[in-house]
């Protein structure tokens, strides 16, 4: 099984995975926020969900990239 195929056979985890990293990154752009006004350890907090949210994010669409393309490869006849 290739890694498109692992990646696009379930698009609605995807797109779950893909919204819980958004969650992460709206969660550290308000803690970055937050640590601007009061104390700079909620800016390093922000940061890490930041990250966590990028990489979540990447990898949900990831997968619901792959799920399309498989989808436009499936269409074409050999």
């Amino acid at each position: 099984m290739s890694l498109l195929t692992k990646l696009g056979e379930t698009p609605q985890r995807s797109l779950r995975i893909f919204v819980l990293g958004l969650v992460f990154f709206a969660i550290g752009l308000a803690s970055i926020f937050v640590g601007y006004h009061y104390h700079h350890y909620w800016q390093i907090l922000g940061m890490v969900f930041l990250a966590i949210g990028i990489i979540f994010s990447i990898w949900g669409y990831a997968g619901i990239f792959a799920n399309r393309l498989l989808t436009i490869f499936n269409r074409h006849p050999k």
